[in-house]
């Protein structure tokens, strides 16, 4: 990533909503040519973030920089930002060609300009033969890649995405999740990405914003968000963790406080495994799932705390657990997370995103 001055710099950011904290303080800087997510549950604050740095929402306090220029009550239209919804919002009376040239129309660029600028951002997401037909006659993943050779016309130097691949099925969002990422690269544009989908955002992310009830919970890249989450909130919510309160982390890990281990990082054998830094716990097989790459186990340990396992359906996989079967689960020290004290805050009623 770029080592510039911040794209995007947030100081005390606040929003409120009658008596709801919707954004409650927050300080974020996000870097040039960056692809930066907020992830988080509905209600988190991340899609009113978006909204006003984008200005369509005005803050009630704190303030918003742009490239070094205070934003912070410019409207929408004196932003060098533009913006890609889930909708994609595409006049269906015009062709790909007119749609995307549109914002270039609506600033006086003339038609032979705007036309060969609008080709460009078409091949840009590899569309230009699509340029007469009506968006009815797309399908939903080349609708999204025109709404973002639209939006990138202007070329804007950040762009806004509100969960644009929502509407998509799921081999699809794959596909145009790869697509994205390399659109971005390509284009060395600033990309603010709002999803509540975790894989998505481990997946397209240089960094990753963690919302909860109004705040950043934890901020860092993808693998640090996996692999060391600070909170038992980031590691129930990206991804799938074992957590062990204060009693459990005592008697199954010796350590005192909360803690957490991936189900990839545990092991089913029928006598358990040895060596330095290994632990390991009996228990009774509850549950097998299938899940063509892999195998989700899930385990009742003795002293009634429940694991899930997760293990790779390879040709290292000797046998099949079915439920019922005695088992001894294994994982090693190193694996274990240690986790910070959640705040203690509800999520927010009535703000979505």
């Amino acid at each position: 990533m770029p080592d510039q001055s911040p794209a995007i710099r947030l100081t005390g950011l606040t929003k409120e909503f009658g008596a709801v904290t919707a954004v409650d303080h927050v300080d974020l800087e996000i870097a040039a040519g960056e692809f930066f997510s907020m992830l988080g549950p509905s209600g988190s604050g991340k899609t009113t973030v978006l909204r006003l740095i984008a200005g369509f929402e005005q803050p009630t306090g704190g303030t918003i920089e742009l490239f070094g220029q205070d934003v912070t009550r410019r409207a929408p239209f004196e932003r060098d930002v533009n913006t890609v919804f889930q909708d994609y919002a595409l006049f269906p009376h015009m062709n790909v060609l007119d749609n995307v040239a549109y914002g270039l129309r609506v600033r006086g660029i003339g038609k032979r300009e705007r036309n060969e600028r609008a080709m460009k951002a078409l091949a840009s997401v590899r569309l230009e033969q699509m340029a007469g037909r009506k968006p009815s006659q797309l399908s939903g993943g080349q609708r999204q890649r025109v709404a973002l050779a639209r939006a990138t016309v202007v070329e804007p130097k950040a762009l806004l995405l509100d969960e644009p691949l929502g509407a998509l099925d799921l081999k699809l969002r794959e596909q145009m999740q790869v697509e994205l990422k390399q659109i971005q690269r390509e284009l060395g544009i600033t990309f603010i990405f709002v999803t509540h989908d975790q894989e998505e955002a481990l997946t397209l992310s240089d960094r990753i914003a963690v919302f909860n009830a109004g705040r950043i919970e934890q901020l860092g890249t993808p693998a640090e968000l996996y692999e060391r989450p600070a909170s038992r909130f980031v590691a129930d919510f990206v991804g799938t963790s074992n957590l062990f309160d204060d009693a459990r982390s005592l008697a199954l890990l010796g350590r005192e406080g909360h803690h957490s281990v991936r189900p990839e990082k545990m092991t089913v054998t029928a006598a358990g495994l040895t060596g330095d830094g290994v632990r390991n716990a009996p228990g009774t097989v509850v549950e097998a799932i299938y899940l063509g790459s892999g195998i989700r186990l899930v385990v009742d340990l003795d002293d009634g705390t429940r694991v899930s396992v997760l293990e790779q359906n390879d040709r290292g996989r000797v046998h099949d657990d079915e439920r019922g079967d005695r088992v001894v689960v294994s994982w090693h020290d190193d694996d274990v997370v240690p986790l910070g004290r959640d705040r203690e805050r509800a999520l927010l009623p009535g703000i979505a995103g």
